[in-house]
């Protein structure tokens, strides 16, 4: 005579049937489903380089300033490897330099760098201004002009730093939307040793509103698809931040 499983097991059994139930309406969910790529903290090592290059850019480590491992260990609280190892990369940005056996520096902005330097940034940006206002998509036009609009709220707002990185953001943008991976790979490079002199620009009260300005009729230059005034706005917004640069870095005229 066969047996009747008791109301505990019939219980039990029902509800692993319902785990299973689940589960399988649960995958067949998870398929229908379109997930965005899990966000994996970044590399002690590159979190570390980020933190010392906005500490250079901001001008927290001052130009000339010896960059004491243990001390930066301490103060972003990490070991003195990765510190040595941001170093090697910073130098590398020339953001650093390297002093054999004595340790590093922030390197030195001198006149003739900035010239030489936003000199060639003035060339390849405008190009890339040329470029963009002819080959960008509607989608491109949209982001940078989107991008532009938070960067005047910043600006009108007097805050700095949001203010310059969107700016770096929309010089990249840009050049991006040259569609040309040549052009890109040169301003990248050369961007990176820029940054800290442009942000120092932004000292300059009067430049700051120049400068806003020529982004105003630089994004009116694009809209229209004027490659010839949107990179030569660009080149002169360019060689405009590199006087400002030189400016404040000549000491001021004696009085007679």
């Amino acid at each position: 005579m066969g047996t009747r499983p008791s109301n505990q097991n019939a219980a039990e059994s029902g509800s692993t049937a319902m785990h299973e139930l689940d589960a399988d309406a649960l995958q067949a969910k998870l398929r229908r489903r379109v997930f965005g790529a899990i966000a994996r903290p970044k590399p002690l090592h590159e979190t570390v380089v980020e933190r010392l290059r906005n500490m250079i850019v901001e001008g927290e480590l001052a130009s000339g300033e010896r960059l004491h491992e243990a001390n930066l260990a301490t103060v972003l609280q990490v070991s003195r490897t990765p510190i040595r190892e941001a170093t090697k990369l910073l130098a590398a940005e020339g953001l650093v330099d390297l002093l054999p056996g004595r340790g590093a520096r922030v390197s030195e902005l001198s006149v003739e760098d900035i010239l030489d330097l936003f000199e060639t940034i003035a060339g390849v940006e405008r190009h890339a201004c040329e470029l963009a206002a002819e080959r960008m998509s509607e989608r491109d036009l949209d982001r940078l002009q989107r991008a532009h609009r938070r960067m005047a709220h910043h600006h009108a707002a007097g805050e700095r730093q949001p203010y310059f990185k969107l700016n770096h953001e929309i010089h990249l943008a840009i050049v991006e939307a040259s569609k040309n991976a040549t052009l890109r790979g040169i301003h990248a490079s050369l961007m990176s040793r820029a940054r800290r002199a442009r942000y120092a620009a932004l000292s300059s009260r009067a430049r700051w509103i120049e400068a806003m300005g020529e982004h105003e009729l630089m994004m009116t230059a694009l809209v229209a698809r004027d490659s010839h005034r949107a990179g030569e706005i660009m080149r002169q917004h360019d060689l405009g931040t590199a006087l400002s640069i030189v400016a404040a870095l000549r000491p001021a005229a004696p009085y007679p």
